[in-house]
């Protein structure tokens, strides 16, 4: 067995949602740079173009950017009718597209928890769901085909901000990787998550160095995550060394939940 092919995804198909910044951008990064071909997608035609560009550019890899917006069943119809225009096979969804909502508790909106819980929750159901014709055909017994879903920390370890609704959400997310893996895995199809910890991004700003000392004075790695953390955990489940790994869990921020 060679040790080098078991964490390869040469020639792989791979699409990930929410990919112009973030863990969605790191994850992509890292499929792109170790052989697949990978398309991302965002809400911003621009945006995507040139995420897909950069990356592409860093990588020498083949990345694609398709624009969609996968909070609403016509994005995700949109998204699939421009993907299958493309390929007759997935072989790695990565459902990372996510939102969060930072409001005391009496002053939580419907809108809000609405909005979280349609892109955090609703969104990778249903994309997975209409992509599941080409993540069958994508799939054999020996490499399955790969949904990855993006969970969080803030699923395993409550913090100190109002996000009811993405950690509820990220909950949902945990659990609903264990119903889907057992209904696909006869079909050759694993399904996990990834609960990243602490990663900056847009959505996690350090503001000052007292708050970057905090933060990492919580984490037992005594560091923020780093892109490559992310991509190494995606690359796993994506390869034939993750074959027999389904319905899991897997945290990837540095002893934050212990």
């Amino acid at each position: 067995m060679n040790i080098t092919d078991l964490f390869s995804v040469e020639g792989r198909v791979a699409l990930v949602t929410g990919a112009t910044s973030g863990i969605g951008r790191h994850v992509a990064t890292g499929l792109a740079a170790a052989g697949a071909k990978v398309y991302i997608c965002a809400r911003t035609q621009a945006k995507v173009t040139e995420a897909a560009r950069q990356i592409a550019q860093a990588t020498g890899g083949t990345v694609i950017g398709l624009q969609a917006d996968v909070s609403t069943m016509a994005g995700i119809e949109a998204l699939v009718a421009s993907f299958r225009a493309e390929e007759t096979a997935l072989h790695i969804l990565v459902n990372n597209a996510g939102t969060l909502v930072d409001a005391p508790i009496d002053d939580y909106s419907e809108d809000g928890w609405d909005s979280v819980m349609d892109l955090n929750l609703k969104a990778p159901f249903f994309v997975m769901q209409k992509l599941l014709p080409l993540l069958r055909a994508g799939a054999t017994s020996e490499r399955p085909a790969s949904v990855i879903n993006i969970g969080s920390v803030g699923a395993l370890k409550i913090g100190p901000r109002e996000v009811y609704a993405y950690q509820a959400s990220k909950a949902a997310i945990h659990w609903l990787v264990k119903s889907l893996a057992k209904k696909v895995g006869p079909e050759h199809i694993t399904v996990n998550a990834i609960a990243p910890g602490f990663f900056e991004s847009e959505m996690t700003v350090i503001t000052s160095d007292e708050m970057r000392e905090m933060v990492i004075s919580m984490v037992p790695r005594r560091r923020v995550g780093l892109p490559e953390d992310v991509a190494a955990a995606a690359i796993y489940l994506a390869s034939q060394a993750g074959a027999y790994v389904t319905g899991s869990v897997i945290p990837v921020e540095g002893g934050l939940a212990i």
